[in-house]
């Protein structure tokens, strides 16, 4: 038999030759010996770890397969997989996608391949990244419908798979147990129990490390498909085999010693073995019973010889938050075994028992879900997993790592849970919902403390400490998100709902949350330290009480689920009734504390209101009794007054966190947890109570009864007065809430939604997103009502216009936002709506701001509206109770007192009081009970009224009663308290003939003088008169409460009693009301008199927007409307204070006035309108003083635009204001930014634009780009002709060029350096760094880094060179070659170090560093000055380059320069010049000989060796151009200039048709030779392109031009025929480019307009702006090129001339002689790459792609959007001496800009030099809005505009002036 160390092929045998004597062969008994002794030798635990595992894992592939190879096997078990199940599994960060449309479980997930093969276009879906790991649904049933699975998993595939032959897996079966035992006992012998703390991190992470070959094997196993898993499932769940290997009871040492560790491992975990358990209590939970009290616990742990078990809190309990001693409680309802004793009976619970302890490796972790597509292990592991939920939650809680291990938790758990007929099965097999319930309970336990609410000393009552790691982690959530998930199944919510235990076990629960993190109002001094804890009890509340309740709730929403609601009522009041024993609750709160979280409150509240909505229950009969609705309405009243209180600043020695708590509590995610079941609850009671009591309790717990005086003075003993204001303020905006709130009682659902959306579409504009987060949704998301749904979109479209994405140039990039349709403003703007959802108070300002402009721009009213009124929708029967408040009388007096006092001018009350109080009045108006008949009072009713004030309830008769005198304590030094009490007090104000009956009741009513009014006092009675009721508690209830602060006003001595006269009713003091507010007497009028209609139909649109007079003649018209006594009570007021008048007309005098006022008005408007327009223009000039000639940058830029009547230019400085010209010693310089570029190098000859590729066989090359064909040809010509020529023979900078551009304001040189020094100085400037040079324009703000001398020149000097002088061509040449001797000869001498020198110097020094070395170095010798020439001319002609390109790539708009003011090609062009002239030409080099003279071949003289000159045709003008005129003295005479033109435009012509002459084939060659030569003799044969082409060709083929593959050539030329016309237009377009260069020139040199022209004609109005056009020429249809030309020699001499040198090269190196003529190709503009329309196209490429240097998948991969390589962001895989990729990337590729889009996040990363900014998102959604780091992960599209924003801005090089957010990058990008 062979060892266990036996090379490959003897393994193959020994494996074969058991597989065969196993299946038959003969032997079987002695084979399967020999195989176990194999294996437990091979797979016995080696302590060495990797080789013996190797060898291991070799062993056990040979013998699966049966010594065939390992791959074939592979492929024959994939053969029978029936794949219906994906099953993929994945970790976190893994990219999914979930459809709402098709999922069943809301938390159904696809992988992208599922995804994409399924169809679910148009379906409500997003892509999410996953957080905790996840596995794709793709053909589960009962997670996602059929509809949406994809191709691979549609078919049901199962029946047609075949059967799987016995042999095939015959060995798996004998090998696996053995393997996943081996596994098991690695396992147990890594874990060591640590004597105290937990096994050191390191030790365990080493047998992981050790087992990951292992794990991985099982892994690949599971990929085997569904026949080998049913094979594992097999050994993973057969007890025999467990049992025969793992017991231990053998006579294998090994394994004896392995099964003592697994036991000492189990009791180390606090679990006892049943076997040890002596009262075990095993065989009670099999009979049902759990009787096991507290006590087992001590048995269990003694037994298990650690006393660790119940204590290990207790051992970190020191460390508790604070010094409050934890509490423990002992209840004996709880079933102790679920959360001790676990027993194993198969591998697979071990093996999950391991997991745990191990706390979830996440190879572990995804082996054993890669199992779950095999039915039957599904429903083991969910078994077993519920077995072991109780131990996962305790090392959950010990662990360090608990986030990471949450996240594994879950990613299991949601696989098992979601699943509705698993949780079933589990729920009623294994008790699941006890071991949860149980679980999370004791899981609270550990960190309980004593509640301090109420009675400090004697509560009873335990919280949960929100200080504790448990919370603030929030490492409870695994469990209560299991809870939610499986409580979102109908048949297990049913289960929970009808267990009672459980319903009380759970009320329990949530009584723990009940009253935490109590806030105890700080009166003295500021709280040292804030804590934050708060958040931790809000998510609490959150999560482990309201989304619970959610989901139980959505199963109760119809009539048969009555049953449900009476239990949760039912044992919720139990749980309150003990809450409020255990504070020791009587009838006031405790003052200054408040807490937010009442879960029991809100779980009452909430399932009454389902009862209520949906199942029609009867609501009396699950409300309890007056004393306990009392009792119940006061905690949620305490919060709503300390809100007003926080609001009020009176808690801000608490610190910002009380504040935060307040926001919270009513912020969208919260709220319909939160505020609005409390409001409801708080309806409820106000319904169903006695009103005097509940409002007087309102304002008891506002503080601000004292206020509610008729006195001018008070005294209020708990309020300081600063605070009065705001808390009446409060009072009264709870009260409108209370009363006007339906979303409780009575509105549907869409209304809800409706009225929620209009809410926050009135405080601001929003994006779909926000928006939809701002809806407060149904907190549980397993509820399947999600925002996105049908009924979100078309109520949004129904509310809102969508307001498209905007782009100013320069401004900030806008969303697509949803504005509010004009009639919401209209008819349903409600502000009271608007109160209750916002979080900051300034957003209601912002919705009356916006409501006030909508009334302004519609012309529905001009001045400053009050929020309107809105009607509300009709209550639910079952509430109706509610708007008895708005008819009692203690209202009555309130509202009454008020209107009094701000109609004496009170202090401490505001426009916002009144504005409630009317409301208050209007709502009882609305509301009013059956109209009263009216004359019919009967008498009875009176003589039953007691009460001074108010005869009855009804507001409609209690406005018009009058109240005469009022008898009021004040305070001694009151002005009221000299006045005599009148003799009669009556208390009519109507004549007493009308109604004598109440002359009699008056007489009783203490003569009718109202009494001292005291809520309170009032309060004490009703309460006292409810518990006498319920005498059988009074005994124990009625302790009066001695505390003095509370006691009734009138206790203080120093008040004395006043009586006052009054004489108003509520009717009166509204009219009085309406003058003041108008400010005139006599205003109000009543509109019945003119139009009797108004009364019958009193909804009038006159009425539903204004201010407060608006408000009062609304109400007024009502109460008249309401009863015909008002009416006439209001007549007569009216005619009391004056007679009726009709209507007169306005007299002239008046209408003076009133025109004056109305003048004045409008100036004041205009005023208005004028600043604003100012603002608007100065903000919009320092965006966009870029790239707008606006008006205010003209300030003094008068930079010498040839104006003819200035002698000098005169500049201003903008640091030190003065101007003047620029002089020597004191140089002008102006603002510069200089940048280097690539953007002309990225042109491409190609004119359909690059796509970024999206798949591997787009790839692009940079092989056609313009910057890669000037490279090519520059080291060709270097390699055949002389270096110093080759420099001078083109033009670089296409890559790295210097860009130098500027704002247009100059500054003294010396201004600036002190500039500088002060910002180097003022540390707190970011965003640019000083020591580079960068500053701010200290005038516009514009981003720059150097300044450019200004030279000292004279306009006028300018004009004079202009003039047309006659000298002859010849002259003119000789005069420019004597000037090019002159060299270093300047106006300035050099030798004199001027400033304006040294500057020059400096500037050009900055110029140099702007760019890259490996920009400026082309010469072969390092260092040569022919580099720095090449690259001086190169810095002018990439400005003049990309003058052109910002302008379209042609000439045809013409006019100023786009620069305008702005271009600093003057001042560039004589630093460049003053530079180059340090430079001599050797004369015997100078082209310009070459160009004008015919010179004796000097090349027969030159020595072999030297290398030639670089021939003239191969020659690049331009740059010679550049060359010529800057060797020139400056300034230039206009007349040199064209003559430089002139000359050149010969030599580019010549080129022009060579270039021809190799293009066409080679009978078109002779053909045109002929046929020109003909024409060489006529007088104009130098003129004449046919004659010049032919000469030129016959020239160049003396050499050996046109011999060399002439056959291929043909090839490459179509075989178009070439017409005259067609070699015309060839010669323009190859000229084209050198003339609109050379006009630009023109332009900045000597000013002078460019002239506009149709692209046609492009070429004829440029030769002729460059005087090239002879004067004689007329007629445009005879225009030829070639009339342009002026030779300054004969022609064809000097063609020969040029030609020869070709010919020459020709002879040597006949293959190059094509390649180096100059082409001009076509080049394009420059572009981005361009998008695909969906952004998915570039996401799914590229997030999965794998970086080409490092060859990983780069964890931020980013993508150049200039030239698409693929890059990793921030990647430290592929930095390169400290720099990272993208920088990397933007210096090669873009010369130090970069422009990246991030493919994670789909964002666009601007970095330049040395900083970088985020520029936002290209890709927008449905709704135009950006999806940042794709949190929504929505389908985004290509927002073509942004796109061009970006080009724009990439090739105008304005990204440092547009974009405001810069930081520094550290090359960390």
């Amino acid at each position: 038999m062979a060892g266990a160390g036996a090379s490959g092929r003897e393994k193959r045998a020994t494996a074969a030759r058991l597989k065969a004597a196993l299946s038959g062969g003969g032997g079987e008994s002695g084979a399967a010996a020999e195989l176990q002794a194999l294996l437990e030798r091979a797979l016995a635990p080696a302590p060495g770890g990797g080789e013996a595992a190797a060898e291991a894992l070799e062993w056990c592939r040979c013998l699966l397969s049966g010594g065939e190879p390992w791959e074939g096997f592979v492929q024959a078990v994939r053969a029978y997989d029936p794949a219906t199940l994906c099953g993929l599994v994945w970790t976190a960060n893994f990219v999914a996608y979930r459809c709402r449309t098709c999922g069943i479980s809301p938390c159904m997930s696809l992988c992208a391949e599922c995804f994409h093969q399924g169809e679910h276009a148009g379906h409500d879906y997003n892509m999410f990244r996953s957080q905790a790991g996840g596995a794709c649904d793709c053909g589960d049933g009962n997670v996602m419908r059929e509809a949406g699975f994809c191709k691979r998993h549609r078919m049901k595939s199962s029946s047609n798979v075949p059967c799987v032959p016995k042999d095939l897996l015959m060995m798996s079966e004998l090998v696996l147990p053995q393997f996943i035992f081996s596994l098991i006992q690695y396992l147990r012998e890594g874990y060591n129990e640590p004597a105290l703390d937990l096994p050191s991190e390191k030790d365990l992470h080493r047998i992981l490390q050790m087992l990951e070959p292992h794990v991985s094997f099982l892994e690949d196993l599971t990929k085997m498909g569904g026949a080998m898993r049913s094979v594992l499932t097999q050994v993973l769940t057969n007890q025999q085999f467990y049992k025969d290997l793992s017991s231990g009871v053998g006579e294998n040492a090994c394994a004896k010693k392995s099964h003592e560790k697994y036991l000492i491992a189990l009791k180390g975990s606090g679990l006892a073995f049943p076997e040890d358990k002596l009262a075990c209590g095993m065989q009670e939970q099999a009979s049902g019973t759990s009787t096991l009290a507290i006590q087992g616990l001590a048995g269990a742990t003694t037994t298990s010889g650690q006393g660790e078990s119940s204590d290990e809190e207790d051992q970190d309990g020191s460390q508790g938050v604070g010094k409050r001693k934890r509490v423990k409680l002992s209840s004996s309802t709880k079933d102790q075994s679920i959360m001790d004793v676990l027993k194993h009976k198969c591998f697979l619970e071990e093996l999950l028992f391991w997991t745990i302890k191990y706390e979830f490796p996440q190879k572990m972790v995804t082996f054993l879900l890669n199992m779950l597509p095999d039915q039957d292990y599904k429903i083991a592991f969910t078994k077993t997993f519920v077995q072991h939920y109780a131990f996962i939650m305790k090392t959950l809680k010990k662990s360090h790592e608990s986030d990471t291990m949450s996240n594994r938790i879950v990613h299991i758990s949601v696989q098992l849970f979601s699943n509705e007929e698993l949780a079933r099965q589990v729920t009623e097999e294994c008790q699941l919902l006890d071991i949860m319930v149980t679980v999370l309970l004791y899981m609270m336990e550990s960190c309980l403390i004593k509640s301090e609410l109420q009675d400090e000393e004697n509560s009873l009552h335990v919280v949960v400490n929100c200080g504790e790691a448990l919370l603030k982690n929030n490492t409870y959530w695994p469990l209560v998100s299991d809870f939610i998930n499986i409580l979102s199944h109908q048949s297990v919510a049913k289960k929970f709902l009808e267990d009672h235990s459980l319903l009380v076990t759970w009320m329990n629960f949530v009584s723990f949350f009940q009253g935490m993190n109590l806030n105890k109002r700080e009166l003295n001094e500021h709280v040292e330290f804030e804590s934050q804890t708060y958040y931790a009890a809000f998510a609490a509340e959150l999560e482990a009480c309201a989304q619970p309740m959610w989901g139980l709730l959505s199963h109760c929403k119809v009539r048969e689920t009555q049953e449900y609601t009476r239990n949760v009522v039912r044992y919720c009041l139990e749980a309150l009734q003990d809450w409020f024993d255990a504070i020791n609750f009587v009838d006031e709160p405790a003052p200054n504390q408040v807490t937010f979280h009442l879960p029991l409150h809100r779980y009452y509240a909430m399932f009454l209101s389902k009862a209520v909505k949906c199942q029609e229950l009867d609501l009396d009969s699950i409300l309890p009794d007056q004393e306990m609705l009392m009792k119940l309405m006061i905690h949620p009243l305490q919060i709503q007054a300390s809100l007003s209180e926080i609001h009020s600043n009176m808690w801000v020695r608490n610190g910002l966190q009380i504040k935060g708590q307040a926001m919270t509590y009513v912020q969208s995610h919260f709220c319909n947890s939160m505020i609005d079941p409390d409001i409801y609850l708080l309806q409820v009671c106000a319904s169903r109570l006695d009103p005097d009591y509940f409002i007087s309790s309102v304002f008891e717990r506002f503080k601000v009864v004292d206020l509610l005086t008729m006195a001018s003075q008070h005294q209020n003993t708990v309020l300081d007065s600063e605070h009065e204001r705001s808390m009446l303020e409060g009072a009264l905006t709870f009260l409108v809430i209370l009363l006007s709130l339906r979303v409780h009682l009575g509105m549907t659902d869409d209304e809800i939604l409706r009225a929620e959306m209009v809410a926050q579409l009135c405080m601001n504009d929003r994006t779909h997103s926000s928006l939809l987060d701002l809806i407060p949704e149904n907190p549980n998301p397993k509820s399947g009502i999600v925002p996105g749904s049908l009924s979100f979109e078309s109520m949004l479209s129904a509310v809102a216009d969508f307001k498209a994405p905007v782009f100013e140039p320069g401004g900030s990039m806008q969303q697509g936002m949803y504005t509010p349709k004009a009639d919401i403003w209209d008819k349903e703007f409600d502000p009271v709506m608007v109160i209750l959802r916002t979080v900051y108070r300034r957003d209601v300002q912002s919705a009356m701001d916006r409501y006030t402009a909508f009334l302004k721009q519609s012309g529905k009213f001009p001045g400053n509206p009050w929020p309107p009124y809105k009607k509300r929708t009709p209550l639910h029967p079952s509430y109706k109770g509610l708007m008895k408040l708005l008819h009692c009388k203690t209202l009555h007096i309130v509202l009454f007192t008020l209107l009094y006092k701000i109609l004496m001018d009170h202090q401490n009350l505001s426009e916002h009081v009144l504005c409630m109080v009317l409301y208050l009045i209007e709502l009882g108006l609305e509301d009013s009970p059956e109209q009263e008949s009216d004359e019919e009072d009967s008498v009875g009713e009176h003589e039953r009224c007691h009460d001074s004030w108010f005869p009855d309830n009804n507001l409609v008769s209690n406005m018009r009663h009058f109240i005469n005198y009022v008898r009021v304590r004040v305070p001694e030094t009151a002005p009221e308290v000299k006045r005599e009490p009148p003799a009669s007090t009556s208390s009519d104000g109507l004549a007493s003939s009308q109604s004598p009956r109440r002359s009699k009741s008056l007489q009783r009513e203490n003569s009718g003088t109202a009494q001292v009014f005291s809520l309170v006092a009032e309060r004490r009675k009703k309460f006292q008169e409810i518990i006498n009721r319920n005498s059988s508690e009074a005994s124990q209830v009625v302790r009066p409460k001695t505390s003095m602060k509370w006691s009734a006003p009138g206790a203080t001595p120093q008040l004395t009693t006043a009586i006052l006269e009054i004489k108003e009713s509520i009717l009166s003091l509204l009219i009085k009301l309406h003058h003041k507010l108008s400010g005139k007497q006599n205003s109000y009028y009543p509109p019945w008199f003119d139009d009797m209609e108004v009364l019958i139909q009193p909804e009038i649109p006159k009425y539903s927007h204004g201010d407060g007079m608006t408000a009062v003649e609304r109400i007024l018209l009502k109460a008249a409307v309401q009863s015909r006594l008002n009416k006439r009570i209001i007549e007569e007021i009216c005619r009391k204070v004056t007679p009726p008048v009709p209507p007169k007309k306005i007299s002239p005098a008046e209408k003076k006035t009133l025109d004056k006022e109305e003048r004045r008005q409008k100036a004041r408007e205009r005023q208005q309108k004028l600043l604003a327009e100012f603002a608007s223009r100065q903000k919009s000039f320092m965006e966009t003083a870029m790239d707008v000639e606006s008006p205010d940058a003209d300030i003094a830029m008068e930079i010498a635009t040839s104006e003819q009547h200035v002698s000098e230019a005169v500049y201003d400085c903008v640091i030190c204001g003065q101007s003047g010209p620029s002089t020597e010693d004191r140089p002008t310089g102006l603002v510069v930014l200089l940048q280097a570029s690539s953007v002309l190098g990225q042109c491409r000859n190609s004119t359909e634009p690059k796509k970024l590729p999206t798949s591997e066989e787009e790839q692009i090359y940079p092989s056609d780009t313009c910057a890669a064909v000037h490279d090519v040809r520059l080291t060709t010509l270097q390699r055949y002709f002389k270096d110093s020529s080759c420099l001078q023979a083109v033009s670089i900078g296409w890559e790295g060029g210097v860009y130098v551009q500027t704002c247009g304001h100059t500054l003294h040189i010396d201004c600036h350096k002190s500039y500088m020094e002060s910002l180097r100085n003022d540390q707190v400037l970011q965003g640019f760094s000083v020591d580079k040079g960068e500053f701010t324009c200290p005038l516009c703000r514009q981003f720059a880094n150097s300044v450019l001398p200004c030279y000292p020149g004279n306009s006028v000097e300018r004009s004079l060179l202009q003039c047309h002088s006659n000298k002859s061509m010849q002259d003119l040449i000789k005069e420019v070659e004597e000037l090019q001797e002159q060299l270093g000869t300047f106006p300035v001498s050099i030798s004199s170090e001027t400033n304006l020198s040294k500057e020059m110097e400096s500037v050009m020094k900055d110029i140099k560093s702007t760019t890259q070395k490996k920009y400026t170095d082309y010469s072969k010798t390092p260092g040569s000055p022919d580099n720095d020439f090449l690259f001086m001319y190169s810095v002018a002609r990439t400005n003049l380059e990309l003058e052109l390109v910002h302008r379209g790539g042609n000439l045809c708009l013409g006019g100023a320069s786009t620069a305008g003011k702005r271009s600093c090609l003057n001042q560039l062009f004589h630093v460049l010049a003053m530079h180059m002239r340090l430079y001599s030409i050797d004369s015997a080099y100078n082209p310009w000989r070459k160009l004008t003279q015919l010179m004796q071949d000097r090349n027969s003289q030159m020595s072999s060796e030297e290398l030639p000159e670089v021939p003239v045709l191969y020659r690049d003008v331009s740059s010679l151009l550049l060359i010529q005129i800057l060797t020139m003295p400056q300034p230039l005479c206009k007349e040199h200039f064209t003559c430089i033109v002139k000359v050149l435009f010969t030599l580019l012509y010549t080129q022009a048709l060579a270039a021809f002459s190799v293009k066409c084939s080679a009978e078109d060659r002779v053909a045109w030779k002929n046929s020109g030569a003909l024409k060489k003799n006529t007088s104009n044969g130098e003129k004449s392109w046919e004659a010049l082409l032919s000469h030129v060709i016959s020239e160049l083929s003396k050499g050996k031009m046109f011999e060399e593959g002439e056959t291929e050539e043909l090839a490459m030329v179509s075989s178009s025929v070439w017409s005259p016309e067609s070699i015309e237009c060839y010669l323009q377009q190859f000229c084209l480019p050198f003339l609109r260069i050379t006009c630009l020139l023109q332009h900045h040199l000597f000013g002078g307009d460019l002239p506009s022209c149709q692209e046609d004609e492009e070429f004829t109005v440029l030769t002729n702006c460059l005087g090239l056009l002879p004067s004689s020429f007329q007629s445009p249809h005879q225009f030829t090129s070639a009339s342009c030309l002026e030779w300054p020699v004969p022609a064809f001499n000097m063609i020969s001339q040029w030609c020869l040198e070709l010919a020459s090269f020709a002879d040597r190196h006949a293959e190059q002689v094509k390649v180096l003529l100059i082409q001009e190709p076509k080049w394009d503009l420059p572009c981005l790459l361009q998008l695909p329309e969906n952004y998915n196209t570039i996401f799914q490429y590229y997030h999965r792609k794998t970086c080409t240097v490092c060859t990983k998948v780069p964890k931020d991969p980013a993508v150049c959007l200039v030239c698409g390589t693929f890059v990793c962001l921030k990647g430290l895989c592929c930095k390169q001496q400290s720099y990272c990729e993208c920088v990397l990337h933007s210096q090669n590729c873009g010369a130090g800009t970069g422009i990246f889009l991030l493919i994670n996040a789909s964002v666009i990363i601007i970095i330049r030099g040395h900083r970088f900014c985020l520029w936002g998102s290209v890709y927008l959604d449905a709704h135009g809005e950006e999806d940042r780091d794709l949190r929504r992960g929505k389908p985004l599209y290509i927002c073509k505009e942004r796109y061009k924003v970006l080009e724009q801005q990439w090739v105008s090089h304005t990204f440092d002036h547009i974009n405001k957010r810069w930081g520094p990058h550290y090359n960390g990008l």
